[in-house]
């Protein structure tokens, strides 16, 4: 197959290319690793491998790399036979599990905007075009491949870093049967960032479906939910100052997602029951609230919103005929979600405590009652997208029981690093460490297991053991994440300031915990009293601790839960439905049902093989070509990649199945060229032997060579080289032979078909000319037998040639005069009877009657009669 490069062959074109796998690195230093990464980058090679894990590099424009060819180009190949590709690792994958009959998962982590979410795209693109086809497969591939439009709309926003950027982790298992064929799939969410719904730092933006809704949205959709088709108009779509954004069209994806959305087999009244949720949110956001004479809260609705005031000022009354004023809202609201409006008035101002078997309403202040606000805008979007990931579920759901096996993709958030890091940043890296910890204890183990089957002894890989900062923050009673609960739980003022104080108390010795308070004078001036300092693996973030108590807590009044429970839109009835005694009951903090969920999913995957793809930013202005190498370096940093290729190495470079090897490099020994007739790890024996490595360079396992350093393997690839120059010259020498050969034969054959041809019709010639002949002959032998007889057609031919020979003759034997009548030739009888015949009248011949003429015939002549 034209341009199809195994690894190995690869190494030739090192010096232009880079090496295709980091293990094959001569040096395994961060700047090797860097140096080799923009060698490929500048030639749009963008995939590079640490043996089976893969290294991409986002290039911020489109490579025409992802095509139906170039799928057909991967389907069923050996992982390292071709160049790098996140479609090798797809189909290898599927190719192990199937022959395997085994369980497998691809990680897929990075920074936000590094292209962990098209990743995943492509992975599912590649088994929808590779696997098994029927009209029912057809149909879940269908909904697989839909439900990313559809997540990507209420679960996706733009951040500073990126313009779709995923604010919830995604697990979704991809289900195969035995014949290879996908035949369901399920997904799990984690921790969706609500506090996004509600406030978004200047330079971002909400939710996508938000901002899909009112620009995309159809006239009369809009009218039934209130809404005007500018986003401007609306308090939780304007605080990050960039609700328009050239580099999206919100009226095309909203499009796409009513697409997903009929594919996803989403009703009719389904559908609207959910856009009636997220227009409540918008009017939500709209509410405000003043204080009355005794400080208690109230809303306004004496007068037009004051956030929308100035601008339906410069608008005609018609143009502002979907804008909800404040007296509008609450019976819109209470209209979209199903609600009483006093009810629902009474939730947003007033607060419900149960004093033993009394009840007792409490007032909220202002403040209070906008915190009571915005929880019920987070609680319903997040339930929302809860329900959301549940009905995709059920869709996309395998009824068959039989055992299946599954691929799992993992689309995680990447390590964050802002300007001011919070609660939600908190939980990320955390969710990070604990990858990385599973990332190196199953690299470990893999690496391990290899070497102990191939029976080659394992040697100790020294590497960062981030277990203490697992233990940091998730330590029962001690870590972080206790700290911050029984700041949440216990009674008192409890403040974002007294966590800090308990963890202060609590951990102050740790090392990699600062503090204002505990950190020396240098450090102390990069600190503010509201921040503490994790010493993750992957580098320094700092957290300011405002507000993570309330989004720890993330609670719900009760008497608004209560109301939610009895909501005539069945979605929100359905998110917010009591389910027994245990629904009184505090719910955990966000904190702790995300350690818990991270638990599962840790168990989820040690269950499985796993593959790993390591995405990475390649310039933090989005622009193609451009290489920046200190980010790609401290990327290279917190994803663990050294490590990795220090365990991956673990003193052994390269390592090939015995024929593998065998099969490429055998020109290069007498002995086993051009075939080696014996077991092939005999064979890979006699030509290392041959080659002259030394016994420290290498290892024969069970089933593979196992070679120690690359500049070994560089040496015989170089070799192996100018070898093939040889090789060359010999197959151009037997090719050409062989092509003249052939040529020679083509042409004798032509000749000989020309010259029998040319035979057969000389053949034919003479074979004519003899018949002819024959015919002759026969006929003056016939002429002259019947010479005597009366002229006749047998005869008459022979008479004539007679004749004429006898003319002939007499032509050239005239005598000299005419008078002389002695050196007449004597005529034939024939001749002499015509002549006679011509002088002597007819009616005068016969037997008895004697010639007489008047001129006597010369004297040698005779009558015939």
């Amino acid at each position: 197959m034209q341009g199809m490069l195994d690894m190995e062959g690869a190494l030739t074109a090192r010096d232009r290319v880079g090496i295709q796998d980091f293990v094959l690195l001569d040096e395994t230093t961060e700047a090797a690793f860097v140096s080799n990464l923009k060698k490929r980058f500048s030639k749009d090679l963008i995939y590079t491998y640490i043996g089976t894990l893969i290294v991409s590099v986002n290039p911020y424009k489109d490579l025409d790399i992802y095509n139906n060819k170039q799928m057909e180009l991967y389907m069923g190949v050996n992982f390292f036979e071709l160049p790098p590709h996140i479609y090798a690792l797809a189909d290898n994958a599927y190719h192990t599990m199937l022959t395997e009959f085994n369980n497998h998962f691809i990680l897929i982590s990075g920074e936000s905007g590094a292209g962990k979410t098209e990743a995943s795209k492509k992975i599912l693109q590649y088994y929808a075009v590779s696997c098994p086809s029927t009209a029912l497969l057809n149909t879940v591939r269908d909904k697989m491949l839909m439900s990313n439009p559809v997540l990507e709309a209420f679960g996706n926003a733009k951040t500073l870093k990126n313009d779709n950027s995923s604010r919830f982790g995604k697990y979704m298992d991809i289900q195969f049967d035995g014949q290879g064929e996908a035949v369901g799939g399920h997904i799990l969410n984690y921790l969706l960032e609500k506090s996004r719904v509600v406030h978004q730092n200047h330079g971002e933006r909400n939710f996508h479906v938000f901002y899909q809704l009112v620009e995309g949205g159809s006239d009369d959709l809009l009218k039934q939910l209130g809404l005007q088709r500018d986003p401007q108009l609306y308090k939780y779509l304007t605080q990050g100052e960039c609700a328009i954004v050239s580099s999206i069209n919100d009226k095309n994806d909203w499009k796409s997602v009513k697409n997903a959305m009929q594919v996803i087999d989403f009703n009719e009244v389904d559908t609207n029951h959910l856009f009636g949720i997220v227009a409540s949110v918008l009017h939500l956001g709209n509410i405000q609230f003043v204080s009355d004479s005794q400080g208690h809260a109230a809303i306004n609705g004496s007068a037009e919103l004051g956030w929308v005031s100035n601008v339906r000022k410069c608008k005609h009354s018609s143009d502002s005929e979907g804008v909800s004023t404040p007296s509008l809202i609450l019976p819109l609201l209470s209209q979209l979600l199903g609600l009483d409006a006093d009810a629902l008035r009474e939730g947003l101002t007033l607060r419900r405590i149960e004093a033993k078997t009394d009840q007792v309403l409490s007032p909220f202040t202002t403040d209070h009652a906008i915190y009571a606000r915005d929880a019920l805008a987070k609680a319903i979007y997040g339930q929302t997208f809860t329900w959301l990931v549940s009905r995709i579920n059920e869709s996309m759901e395998n009824k068959d029981p039989s055992r299946k096996t599954v691929i799992g993709l993992l689309d995680i958030y990447g390590f964050e690093v802002f300007y001011s890091n919070s609660f939600e940043q908190f939980c990320i890296n955390y969710c990070n460490e604990k990858l990385q910890q599973l990332f190196i204890q199953l690299t470990l183990k893999a690496e391990q297991e290899e070497y102990e089957a191939e029976g080659i002894e394992w040697e100790p890989v020294q590497f960062f053991n981030n277990k203490i900062i697992c233990d940091l923050v998730e330590e029962k009673h001690r870590g972080i994440i206790s700290i911050l609960d029984e700041e949440c739980l216990r009674p008192g003022d409890a403040t974002d300031l007294t966590f800090l104080e308990q963890l202060e108390n609590k951990m102050g010795n740790h090392p990699h915990l600062v503090t204002h308070k505990l950190a020396d004078k240098m450090t102390r001036k990069t600190l503010e009293r509201g921040d503490f300092r994790l010493l993750h693996y992957a580098g320094e973030v700092t957290y300011c601790v405002v507000g993570f108590l309330d989004k720890n807590n993330d609670l719900l009044y009760r008497n608004i839960k209560d109301l939610l429970c009895q909501s005539k839109n069945a979605i929100v009835r359905e998110c917010f439905s009591n389910r027994g005694p245990e629904s009184k009951k505090r719910p955990e903090t966000v904190a702790t049902q995300f350690k818990s969920s991270l638990l599962k999913l840790t168990q989820i995957l040690l269950a499985k093989e796993a593959w790993y793809i390591r995405c990475l930013k390649s310039n933090e202005s989005k622009q193609p070509g451009e290489f920046d190498e200190a980010l790609i370096r401290h990327q290279v940093k917190y994803l663990g990649l050294m490590e990795h290729l220090r365990v991956r190495r673990a003193g052994f470079a390269y390592r090939r199945k015995h024929d593998v090897f065998l099969k490429r490099y055998k020109p290069l020994c007498p002995a086993t060229w051009p075939h080696w007739l014996g077991l092939p790890a005999d064979g890979v024996e006699v030509l290392v032997q041959h080659l002259g490595y030394m016994p420290d360079e290498y290892r024969m396992g069970r089933t593979k060579i196992f070679i120690r350093h690359p500049r070994t393997l560089y040496a015989t690839e170089d070799a192996f080289e100018k070898c093939k120059h040889e090789l060359a010259s010999r197959l151009q020498a037997k090719y050409k032979g062989y092509k003249a050969k052939g040529e020679y034969k083509k042409q004798k054959e032509a000749a000989t078909k020309i010259e029998t041809c040319w035979r057969g019709v000389q053949a034919r010639k003479e074979k004519d000319k003899r018949a002819w002949a024959v015919k002759v002959i026969k006929k003056f032998i016939k002429g002259y037998m019947t010479r005597g007889e009366a002229k006749s057609t047998d005869n008459s031919e022979y008479l004539a040639f007679v004749r004429q020979n006898y003319l002939n003759r007499l032509k050239n034997n005239l005598p000299k005069t005419v008078l002389d009548k002695t050196t007449w030739i004597t005529p034939p009888q024939v001749v002499a009877e015509d002549l006679c015949c011509e002088v002597v009248p007819s009616t005068h011949r016969g037997a008895d009657i004697t010639c007489s003429v008047a001129d006597p015939l010369p004297q040698n002549f005779k009558c015939a009669s």
